[in-house]
């Protein structure tokens, strides 16, 4: 493999560390049976005390970043505690390590000490330990990871999947007159994965499947593959293309040769699986000039960028977030002064939650849904064009 195309495949793959280690072997708490088939699955609370809480994140790790990420999550909690209105939470805070086995322990280890409800892990494989560790003790698992293949039974995922995201941009689309869809993915198990939600996402909203092309994992690779995919997808008679590499892979590359190939955002509609904003310098690249992408609802975001700067004194981790969501929707829960509170059943309410990034919910199957913003890229800035509905049942979900 050449220096370039080795650099090219170490871009393509960091951004999408976090699904890939779904792939990781491990058992399916969904499938340990006993737990996850019943709606009122889950632990007594007494909600007139303070409710205990284990917060399990990725600290003792020899990954630097882990023990920012650690504390960027504990500190999102803790302010999410001091935005609950009446309701106690005792958080109490585990390292993982980074690693499953040692998460299994720790949440064994919280709900000896007391744990109700565990919040974490971040890392998919140790989620999924944390949940199996558990499952037999009936307390629930709201996971950092958005990982779906581990979501179910006791376990919950709160970060944002490609089924949701695939699910928004497909749905606006057909309204728009765009429907008619044509995917292009690297030959890679999380781009193939990406693929598959935006598939599945186009016969849910009734669109068209206009077609498909990959290509391989290199510079190389796709510098070749350019001509068919233009021609395949001009062919096709698609008025929207949906792209699932990001801007740290392979969509720099693809809104640059797309477009000299003839197949440009004037000829259809580019559409981003991944966050296109980000980084900010990517906003510039003439090839995404009226691309469309899904965000999280930028008010409610930009708020809580601004009151963790004011308590904490630097931006947080782009996943801090997420630990707020987790006690904001435990607090909302247990504010309803009931004993099963925290059951399978009261975390999966059809209403859902609001939480730093918007309107959220848990399903049944142990994913989420998220009330998101449809953005478009115009003279180099973000423009919603379709903005993050306030409730759910609303446009757009």
């Amino acid at each position: 493999m050449s220096n370039a195309n080795g650099v090219f495949r170490r871009r393509l793959l960091r951004g999408m560390a976090v699904v890939a280690a779904g792939f990781l072997a491990a058992c399916d708490p969904s499938a340990l049976g006993g737990f996850g088939g019943t709606g009122g699955s889950g632990p007594t609370i007494d909600t007139s005390k303070p409710v205990p809480v284990a917060l399990l994140v990725p600290g003792g790790s020899s990954r630097s970043g882990d023990s920012v990420l650690a504390r960027n999550l504990e500190n999102a909690a803790r302010l999410a505690i001091s935005d609950l209105n009446g309701v106690q939470i005792d958080l109490r805070v585990y390292n993982t390590a980074g690693n499953a086995s040692q998460a299994a322990q720790v949440a064994a280890a919280a709900v000896a000490d007391g744990a109700k409800i565990i919040l974490g892990p971040v890392f998919s494989e140790a989620a999924n330990a944390a949940g199996v560790a558990v499952v037999d003790k009936g307390v629930n698992v709201l996971a950092f990871s958005n990982n779906t293949a581990i979501a179910g039974g006791n376990v919950f995922v709160l970060g944002p999947t490609f089924d949701n995201t695939a699910d928004r941009l497909v749905s606006y689309a057909r309204r728009s007159g765009k429907g008619k869809i044509f995917i292009v993915n690297a030959r890679a198990p999380a781009e193939e994965i990406g693929r598959d939600s935006i598939a599945r996402a186009i016969s849910r909203n009734g669109a068209t499947l206009a077609g498909n092309a990959s290509f391989e994992l290199s510079q190389t690779g796709l510098t070749n593959a350019i001509p068919q995919i233009a021609a395949q997808a001009k062919a096709s008679g698609a008025n929207s293309i949906f792209f699932t590499s990001n801007n740290d892979g392979a969509l720099p590359f693809l809104s640059q040769l797309l477009p000299e190939a003839g197949l440009s955002s004037s000829t259809a509609q580019f559409i981003g699986l991944g966050r296109l904003d980000i980084p900010s310098q990517a906003l510039t690249q003439p090839g995404l000039q009226g691309s469309w992408f899904a965000l999280p609802d930028p008010n409610l975001n930009n708020t809580f960028q601004s009151r963790y700067r004011a308590a904490y004194g630097g931006a947080p981790h782009p996943i801090a977030g997420l630990a707020y969501d987790g006690i904001a929707a435990i607090g909302a829960l247990v504010k309803q002064g009931k004993s099963n509170a925290l059951t399978r059943g009261a975390l999966t309410q059809g209403s859902g939650f609001v939480g730093v990034n918007g309107i959220f919910r848990l399903r049944s199957d142990g994913t989420n849904q998220r009330g998101l913003a449809v953005a478009q890229i115009r003279n180099n800035t973000v423009s919603i064009i379709d903005p993050a509905p306030r409730s759910f049942g609303g446009a757009g979900l």
